[in-house]
């Protein structure tokens, strides 16, 4: 079911109010239950601390949320992390490499999903790079070519952020494990925005920040391991809290504990948590299909204006699988600079970016028609 087109989110969004925000992609603003939670947290610090707050109850009970969001067998599958580079870690980092081993990555992707893999080349690792096609597409055949018997993890963006092109994950994930491998996926510029269901594409590994599409704040996002694989890795980061009696504090046992807290080394940033949980929850009562179909409306809408406009659209988007809430974009001949651009878009109270040379504008659901319309009439 879809959105109501005339929908007012500006009590759930109060940015609605101040400017046309176009950079979900980038950091996202927090939604107003979000901000509500971070204040509740830091007045119930400031008077009271930790008696009768209840957070680490609560916390356990965002773990679910997560699952939901991704499709998770079991909040058990759930780790906390500052970030998706955290997130990504504890697979190049938990992972019992063998010289000659290979990692699968493809050339255009954000660094938080190469240097992990390109550091193991010190441990005998070589990562093999599939290049993208011209039009920004990544063909799902060239990736499971790459794949050979050497191939330990395939790591890859569901969607890429400098094209906002969105992969089929099944295939790669079925090549990848025939192989005896598996699939991580840094999952930031989907979850939030794009249906996902990990266990139906075939993911093992899943990291993503809460601040873009999540719409919550900086420094706190979820980890997905299968619970099958949750032994395979060993912690990255090893502390008290990733033990499995964690709370006999005089018991020096060093057993791990048998879920996703096994990744979580110690204190939580609780606020955070408290952010992304109010934030997750707002996405779910929406629904992320009807989230999803707001997102592709604006995209579309955009798409069209600016063709009109002769703007040209650098985003693949003639299928509908391969479509994201990014839309890549480049001036129209005689135009001003993609930076000038942007800094004009801004006055006129209008935020885009530019990546890699190009425009890039990332509309989420709560965004209206009428400020998709705002922003092409900003573009000279």
């Amino acid at each position: 079911m879809g959105l109501q087109a005339d929908r007012d989110w500006s009590d759930r969004f109060p940015i609605l109010n101040q400017i046309a925000f176009f950079d979900h992609a980038g950091v996202a603003p927090i939604s107003a239950p979000a901000a509500a939670a971070l204040r509740a947290y830091a007045d119930q610090a400031a008077t009271r601390g930790y008696v009768d707050a209840g957070w680490y109850k609560r916390i356990e009970s965002v773990r679910a949320l997560g699952a939901r969001l991704i499709g998770a067998a079991s909040a058990d599958e759930i780790a906390f992390v500052a970030n998706t580079t955290t997130g990504l870690n504890m697979v190049a980092g938990g992972i019992q490499w063998r010289e000659g081993d290979q990692v699968v990555i493809t050339n255009v992707e954000f660094p938080a999903n190469r240097y992990p893999w390109k550091d193991l080349e010190r441990f005998g690792v070589r990562t093999v790079e599939v290049e993208a096609q011209p039009d920004g597409r990544i063909d799902v055949q060239d990736v499971c070519e790459a794949i050979t018997d050497h191939t330990r993890v395939v790591s890859i963006s569901s969607v890429q952020y400098a094209s906002g092109f969105r992969i089929d994950l099944r295939p790669i994930a079925d090549i990848v494990h025939q192989a005896g491998g598996y699939l991580c996926v840094d999952a930031i510029q989907s979850v939030g925005a794009v249906p996902m269901d990990v266990q139906d594409a075939g993911i093992d590994f899943l990291a993503a920040d809460g601040h873009k599409w999540m719409l919550a704040p900086e420094g706190c996002g979820i980890f997905y391991c299968r619970h099958d694989l949750i032994e395979l890795l060993h912690p990255v980061l090893v502390g008290w809290m990733c033990m499995e009696d964690h709370t006999n504090y005089g018991d020096y046992r060093l057993e791990f504990a048998s879920g996703g807290r096994r990744f979580e080394p110690g204190s939580y940033n609780v606020g955070g948590v408290l952010a992304l949980a109010a934030s997750m929850e707002l996405l779910l009562d929406v629904g992320l299909g009807a989230v999803w179909s707001r997102i592709e409306l604006l995209t579309e809408r955009l798409c069209r204006g600016l063709e009109q406009k002769g703007y040209d659209v650098v985003s693949p988007r003639s299928q509908e699988t391969e479509r994201s809430g990014i839309v890549i974009f480049r001036p129209r001949p005689g135009a001003p600079p993609p930076q000038q651009i942007v800094a004009d878009a801004w006055s006129a109270g209008v935020v885009i970016v530019v990546r890699e040379g190009r425009l890039r504008a990332s509309p989420h659901f709560y965004n209206t028609e009428a400020q998709v319309d705002r922003l092409v009439e900003a573009l000279p």
